[in-house]
């Protein structure tokens, strides 16, 4: 049976800590969406909060959801190892290249200033953890590298910055 709680357990951290996908639900008022997350791109600040830094890329529906103030969920799954299931759900603040705390959470991830769409801070108010154990085991290859790839050869032919700023918020979708 699941367990709600209202902050991060230590177990939970460090569960966290050795997963390399988890999924980033969000939505305000729109649909709901729902994307799966790589690369070295999360950190636990605290029991209570956590920095997710955003690449340039598809769609930007988690700002989208931020900025209206949305509800966002993150589930982290253990595909190794004892079967584990972490829902976190949260309210997320926008940190843009602007923000004082832009510097100070981008020396998290070491990553280059220009290669970072957004990062996102995390507020915490609930976290479930239930077994898994229906989730297959599965074992890590690697990191793809096509997107980072992408975003270092856009940065390099300065073309990057034009497209973060043209691609702040998705647009609309229309019905079809």
């Amino acid at each position: 049976m699941g367990l709600q709680y209202k902050t991060l357990k230590d177990s939970d951290i460090e569960f966290i800590k050795h997963q390399k996908l988890f999924y980033l639900a969000s939505s305000s008022g729109k649909e709901v969406n729902l994307s799966p997350k790589g690369y070295d791109s999360i950190r636990v600040l605290d029991n209570s909060t956590l920095v997710f830094m955003n690449y340039p890329g598809s769609g930007n529906r988690t700002y989208r959801d931020a900025k209206n103030d949305g509800e966002f969920t993150l589930v982290f799954n253990a595909f190794e190892g004892k079967a584990n299931i972490t829902r976190i759900f949260c309210k997320a603040i926008i940190i843009d290249a602007k923000s004082e705390k832009f510097a100070e959470y981008l020396k998290l991830f070491r990553e280059k200033e220009s290669l970072v769409r957004d990062i996102f801070q995390f507020n915490i108010y609930a976290v479930e953890s239930s077994c898994g154990e229906s989730v297959p085991k599965m074992d890590y290859v690697e990191d793809r590298k096509s997107l980072k790839n992408w975003v270092k050869k856009m940065d390099k032919n300065n073309k990057l910055q034009d497209y973060k700023a043209n691609h702040i918020t998705p647009p609309d979708l229309k019905s079809i």
